[in-house]
């Protein structure tokens, strides 16, 4: 069959059913003339934005038109996106007059980050490319090095980055603008950021969801957002979802996402109507802003939205060899691919820049001219590159001593539970600079007692409405990560807790703003944030209500392979260690700190003072479970993650009866980072360390909580790693019992009890010769204990009970079955 035919530029939405009278919801404005100097400093801003914007994607010399172009005045790779750009800069120049005349401070956050040339534009003329990297001066030589450096290895890449002056968010992955940009108003009152969701971006599952934000800003404490749809009706290659829904679709849609839908579509005097609209949002956010601060919030306000219609590639040749170029899917990228070898496609591109007459807009230094310098925020702090809130407002939390908090050694805890009454204190101590973003999940992981003092932050209800909530609960993962990068990367620090299973929705996300913080470390201008830190329980070991959906630990595998300077993964083994990881992360910057924990009652192995010496050495020899305090070992067996650790402890006293011959060293790992080769990361121990704790040739198993291929890759290149060992989660699973997921993924007490004889065999004469005998029991105790589950649906007595250790040995219990 023929590939789709499309034979007009822009065309426009096929009709809908919907009634016409669902058009009077859309707002009308009265059409009035802006002051000839306000449209000429807007206009010429534009042309000048647009015109260095084509310069930085074809450009290699020439480039102020000085002379005719030649082939050697292009760029061996044309790289850059310019179909979004006429309509980014046409944004940029209208927030440049809001903030003039209403001392606004604001943020601009773009969806369709591929159109960084629009952004660096405007960057360069307002002067924050300059105050940032001088060799970007206003004059013909930053000039020259802005445009002629972009996209190369020694200027901007091709999207917005962290090298962006002013730029909070990426929009390489798309769908995360609009949920970025909620999270960072939250609790800056003042504060409004313009977000343009591209029409492409909008057909993602995170936008959509995104367009409820609203509905998570109280506008007594937070800021506001002006969302900006640019329906330019064009992807890549094809047409948008938005681009083919006509005015009634979208006024439908949008009220019903609890707005007011404004078009900006008056091409032929765009510059009146989007004034006249970006002031008409503006009136609204105020409105709805001074009756919350006055004590009389509105319930459910419809807050402003404008659908932005232009054509893609908005000034771009009509044709090119016979084929629509301008408002088509054709000028997404390079309009004129063939301009450094084709001469036709070379003089279409100097028309192309020519139209914007640039003597007209340059001063003979290649400086900005007094028009376009008029609509330019005359204090540098306000203009949207140099705003603080993007790279400088980090606030430091007020964390009370944990200690205070611990619970009793031997006793049990769940970690969830105890965590849970420090941050009911850290909330009260921080009221403005920290919150909580869970997907529905707080009280099933047992964090509820963060409510003592505080709430949820959902505005469409009733219950909840205007009462400064730190929680906000939704079923979105996209939602709680761009809630949570935003509010971060404005100066909050924020906890993203959920169950393990469904940390992996928002990995590529997580990986996108690691990046972004990569980078915003190598940027000296910008400032410390607060890491962002994952809170991961309702792990696969416990499980109970859930089945094998709910079983996955691969989140802990993508922070790993984050780069060493950002990434920490911790395991903390009982209530009193994870209450010392909390606070070590609340008040850690720049890193992605990842805490794995039970929520289930657990033995509390560590007091608040040894729990602090394991936490900072992150790995320990535990001689309570060890023989002979773990001295000259036969074997090391190590656990890793809570459930894990209480299987490998069991064993230990198990073997301590069963084998009493066999020297024992038991090891816990808190963080997971101190098991990397030498150098591979800052927590990394030592050749010298290692061997001290694990022993230099004795064999190790390790019983760990992730997927073994995690712990292979941390140790690889570590010597003699024949002697080590590791089980871990295998893909077992189903509805089960907790201490049947143990044995069918083989990290059961009775199978590290195995792997300690089996390794301990090698040098201990005693233990090889009952290897055999004991093994075989051993075995015979998994069978009868899975006879035993499938039989009663539960597991044995005593399971769980504390493990304890005396002066004269250990006391273990044997696990009663029916034979």
């Amino acid at each position: 069959m023929p590939g789709q035919v499309i034979d007009r530029p822009n065309p426009p939405p096929a009709p809908s059913n919907i009634p016409d009278d669902v058009l009077s919801l859309a707002v009308k404005l009265d059409k009035t003339k802006m002051d000839d100097s306000t449209y000429n400093g807007l206009t010429q801003f534009r042309r000048a934005a647009n015109y260095i914007a084509v310069a930085m994607i074809f450009l290699h010399d020439n480039v102020l038109l000085e002379r005719d172009l030649e082939f050697s005045d292009i760029k061996p790779r044309l790289l850059g996106h310019w179909g979004t750009c006429p309509g980014l800069t046409l944004v940029y120049s209208h927030l440049n007059l809001l903030i003039t005349k209403y001392d606004l401070d604001m943020l601009y956050v773009v969806g369709p980050g591929h159109g960084a040339p629009a952004m660096l534009a405007s960057l360069w003329l307002e002067g924050s490319l300059e105050r940032f990297y001088p060799q970007y001066s206003r004059n013909k030589q930053g000039l020259h090095n802005l445009i002629t450096k972009f996209s190369t290895p020694s200027g901007f890449p091709s999207h917005v980055s962290a090298e962006t002056p002013g730029a909070i968010h990426e929009g390489g992955e798309l769908g995360y603008a609009l949920a970025v940009s909620f999270g960072s108003v939250m609790d800056k009152p003042n504060l409004v950021v313009a977000c343009v969701v591209g029409d492409g971006e909008a057909e993602t599952g995170p936008t959509a969801t995104a367009w409820h934000g609203y509905k998570y800003i109280d506008p007594k404490e937070s800021g506001a957002v002006i969302p900006i749809v640019h329906v330019n009706g064009f992807k890549i290659s094809e047409r948008t979802i938005y681009g083919c829904m006509d005015d009634k679709e979208m006024v439908a849609l949008f009220t019903g996402y609890g707005y007011q839908c404004r078009f900006v579509e008056d091409l032929e005097d765009i510059d009146a109507d989007m004034g006249r609209s970006m002031e008409w949002a503006l009136s609204e956010i105020r409105r709805i802003q001074k009756a919350a601060r006055t004590g009389k919030p509105i319930m459910k306000p419809r807050w402003p939205v404008l659908i932005m219609r232009t054509p893609k590639g908005w000034g771009a040749p009509k044709k090119v060899k016979g084929e629509i170029m301008e408002g088509s899917f054709r000028a997404h990228q390079v309009p004129l691919m063939a301009a450094k070898t084709d001469p036709g496609e070379l003089r279409e591109l100097q028309t192309w820049l020519e139209s914007y007459k640039p003597k007209e807009l340059f001063t003979e230094e290649g400086g900005i001219t007094e028009t376009i310098a008029s609509i330019i925020p005359k204090d540098n702090n306000k203009r949207l590159g140099q705003q603080i809130a993007a790279y400088g407002s980090h606030q430091t939390l007020k964390i009370p001593e944990w200690q205070k908090y611990a619970v009793q050694k031997g006793s049990q805890a769940s970690c969830m539970a105890t965590i849970g009454e420090l941050l009911d204190q850290i909330f009260v101590d921080n009221p403005r600079s920290i919150r909580m973003f869970s997907p529905d999940e707080l009280i099933s992981n047992k964090l509820d007692a963060v409510f003592r003092h505080t709430g949820r932050d959902f505005q469409w209800d009733q219950f909840s409405n205007a009462r400064g909530g730190r929680v906000v609960e939704i079923l979105s993962e996209h939602m709680c990560q761009g809630f949570l990068q935003g509010y971060t990367l404005t100066g909050g620090t924020g906890l993203f807790p959920s169950y393990e299973s469904f940390l992996g929705i928002i990995q590529t996300m997580m990986v996108q703003y690691s990046k972004f913080n990569k980078m915003s470390r190598e940027t000296p201008w910008r400032k410390d944030i607060s890491s962002i830190n994952y809170i991961e329980t309702s792990t696969w070991t416990r499980q109970e209500h859930n089945g094998f959906s709910h079983q996955n630990p691969a989140f802990i595998g993508a922070v790993l392979n984050l780069k060493a300077l950002a990434a920490r993964v911790y395991l903390p083994p009982d209530a009193n260690t994870f209450l010392s990881t909390l606070a070590h992360c609340l008040r850690s910057v720049n890193y992605v700190n990842l805490m794995v924990g039970s929520k289930q009652p657990a033995p509390v192995f560590l007091s608040a003072e040894e729990a602090d010496s394991h936490c900072r050495a992150g790995a320990s020899v535990w001689k309570f479970a060890s023989t002979n305090d773990g001295l000259d070992p036969d074997v090391v067996i190590v656990g890793i993650g809570p459930e894990l650790t209480f299987e490998v402890i069991e064993a230990a006293a198990m073997l301590q009866k069963l084998a009493p011959s066999l020297r024992l060293r038991v090891v816990n790992v808190t963080d997971l980072m101190v098991l990397g080769l030498e150098g591979s990361h800052p927590h990394s121990l030592t050749h010298e360390d290692f061997d001290a704790l694990f022993t230099s040739d004795r064999p190790i198993h390790f019983n760990y909580h992730g997927y073994a291929r995690d712990l292979q890759g941390l140790l690889f290149g570590r010597p003699n790693l024949q002697r080590i060992s590791i089980e871990g989660y295998d893909e077992e699973g189903s509805t089960t019992t907790p201490f049947d997921m143990m044995l069918r993924n083989r990290v059961s007490r009775y199978h590290v009890a195995a792997a300690a004889l089996k390794g301990a065999a090698i040098r201990n004469e005693k233990v090889r010769v009952d290897l055999h005998e004991l093994q075989s029991g051993l075995k015979h105790q998994i069978a009868k204990t899975q006879e035993y589950i499938m039989k009663t649906s539960k597991d044995p007595d005593g399971t769980y009970d504390t493990p304890s250790f005396d002066g004269e040995g250990p006391v273990h219990r044997d696990i009663g079955y029916a034979d």
